[in-house]
């Protein structure tokens, strides 16, 4: 059976949604994860640490995690200054 929606490999990055990682002080100087863009498509990439094996283990009744999906996880802070640039509709 085919998925209603696919991850575009061909897609780019178009801008980020909200503040850099070093405005919000989630990281070093050096501009490494986490993160969350807009992608050319309209789809977001969210760039965050990788909690598959641990969190996976203890996921709510009804959700799963495909063989080619990772949980990830990004500081509270980022999503909330990611807020003004993601459209309520």
């Amino acid at each position: 059976m085919a998925r209603p929606w696919e991850a575009d490999p061909d897609t780019s990055f178009k801008r980020r949604l909200g503040k850099t990682p070093q405005e919000l002080g989630n990281t070093t100087g050096t501009p490494d994860c986490p993160d969350i863009w807009k992608l050319a498509n309209g789809d977001v990439a969210v760039i965050g640490r990788d909690l598959t094996q641990s969190l996976g283990r203890n996921l709510p009744d009804g959700v799963s995690i495909g063989s080619d999906e990772r949980l990830g996880v990004i500081p509270r802070n980022m999503l909330i200054a990611a807020k003004p640039d993601i459209p309520s509709v």
